[in-house]
């Protein structure tokens, strides 16, 4: 067993957004879920989050604003396979009149282990003008309500880390 497999039991935090299986077309070369899908799971679990806050189609037809994701950084902890079950949660930390700085963990559904997480900084935006705009107060009440749903929870440690190698052997930036 490598360690890529022995299990890490994690206790599930944040709210369920989104389950589902590995789909045998998301498995890279590697014979674990590609990258882009873990991004595309994260994403269609944004879909059910903006769901609940009301940030749906009609809204965005009818307001004509939306959100732009801004920045995204994603970690990959466990290996998920074809077939296997997935669990995706998330946590708002922190939101203000015009943007919204959220986390999502990715669980290994039947064997409770924390797979990869995904941190992003969305901005509420104007489709007309393309420019950042404040929340409507009913999106604002959402994610008041949400907030209080999930509850008082811990930063999770991979959220705000910057990656770097500790001993580089090449350096390229100045620093």
């Amino acid at each position: 067993m490598t360690e890529l497999d022995q299990p890490a039991h994690a206790e599930i935090a944040g709210v369920s957004t989104a389950s589902g299986r590995v789909l045998p077309e998301w498995i890279d070369i590697n014979g674990h879920m590609n990258v882009a899908y873990y991004v595309l799971a994260f994403d269609l679990a944004v879909d059910t989050l903006w769901s609940q806050l009301g940030i749906t189609s009609e809204y965005i037809k009818t307001s004509n604003c939306s959100t732009f994701a801004v920045e995204c950084h994603v970690t990959y902890q466990k290996e998920i396979k074809a077939d296997e079950p997935y669990l995706v949660t998330s946590q708002i930390l922190a939101y203000d009149e015009k943007r919204i700085h959220q986390f999502q963990r990715m669980y290994h559904a039947d064997k409770n282990v924390l797979a990869a997480t995904a941190e992003w900084m969305n901005l509420h935006v104007d489709l007309s003008s393309r420019r950042v705009t404040p929340w409507p107060d009913s999106i604002m009440s959402a994610l008041r309500e949400f907030a209080e749903q999930q509850g008082v929870l811990p930063m999770p440690p991979e959220a705000g880390q910057k990656m770097n190698v500790k001993n580089p052997v090449f350096l390229g930036v100045d620093r």
